[in-house]
């Protein structure tokens, strides 16, 4: 705890900007590199890309491309070590890192579950919980039946790192608590990787509604999570490879039919199956 006391604050409160979001929120990756704190090699190599608002924009390539790493910067998790963030005509970094963080929600890989309620670990610091509003978030997420079924219901108390639910039980609540804050930007960082064809098809299908209106980045493995995006770019070695729609990608017959290639031998249809 001590330890934790001790780090600087991301952002100081008297120096933050509270300005107000461009109307254009295209995000615009200019030129962006980015290397590790010691280490020589750069993960993320000239990345120049656009994220049209409100559309969806997936990620895809293969582990340790550097499909983490984009969406972490995006989250300004991490700074570009070269090049610059922009939403619309502004710099991102000028925006308030607490504004920007309250407009964005994401489920990532390392997402963390909290020893308290299925309540509190879905609506966090809200002490206004709207009911309506995390109803929708479980049934969206696909998880509202197994909770109401317990004998305490979303009073329910979960260990922390989520002992006592199965995996893919973590990443639906994990999913509900990203879409009760209604973001308008979502980051999906393998969202469903854990869970079931059965259940992924479910939530997929809600999810479609939810995107409406919102830019939504997703990187995944699983064609059938992202098959669907207005937009996919491909990475490979830290480089943009290819952009385009799932179809027009398909009949370039280059590094993405190649990526996923085997799920469309396997499945003929492209439906979920692991690279």
């Amino acid at each position: 705890m001590a330890e934790i006391d001790q780090i600087a604050p991301e952002e100081n409160e008297g120096n933050s900007n509270n300005l107000n979001l461009p109307t254009n929120q295209t995000l615009i990756f200019q030129n962006v590199s980015f290397q590790y704190q010691g280490n020589k090699e750069l993960v993320l190599k000239n990345i120049s890309i656009e994220i049209p608002e409100n559309k969806t924009t997936a990620i895809v390539g293969h582990s340790g491309c550097g499909k983490t790493t984009l969406l972490r910067l995006l989250l300004r998790f991490y700074q570009p070590s070269y090049g610059e963030i922009t939403l619309g005509n502004l710099n991102l970094n000028s925006v308030s890192l607490s504004q920007w963080r309250k407009s964005c929600a994401a489920v990532l890989q390392d997402g963390r579950i909290y020893n308290d309620s299925i309540l509190n670990n879905i609506a966090l610091e809200d002490e206004n919980i709207d009911y309506e509003k995390l109803k929708q978030a479980t049934q969206i997420a696909n998880i509202e039946q197994e909770i109401v079924t317990l004998p305490l219901g979303y009073q329910t108390r979960i260990g922390e790192t989520g002992r006592g639910l199965s995996h893919g039980q973590k990443q639906r609540i994990l999913l509900a608590r990203a879409i009760y804050q209604n973001p308008q930007f979502l980051v999906l960082d393998e969202a469903t990787s854990a869970l079931d064809s059965e259940n992924e098809d479910i939530i997929l299908t809600h999810l479609e509604t939810f995107f409406e209106n919102r830019t939504v980045v997703i990187a995944a493995h699983r064609l059938s999570t992202f098959k669907r995006a207005d937009q996919i770019i491909v990475l490979q070695n830290g480089q943009i490879a290819e952009i385009g729609k799932h179809d027009d990608l398909i009949l370039m017959q280059g590094v993405y039919f190649r990526l996923i290639k085997p799920q469309l031998s396997q499945n003929n249809i492209g439906q979920s199956v692991e690279i």
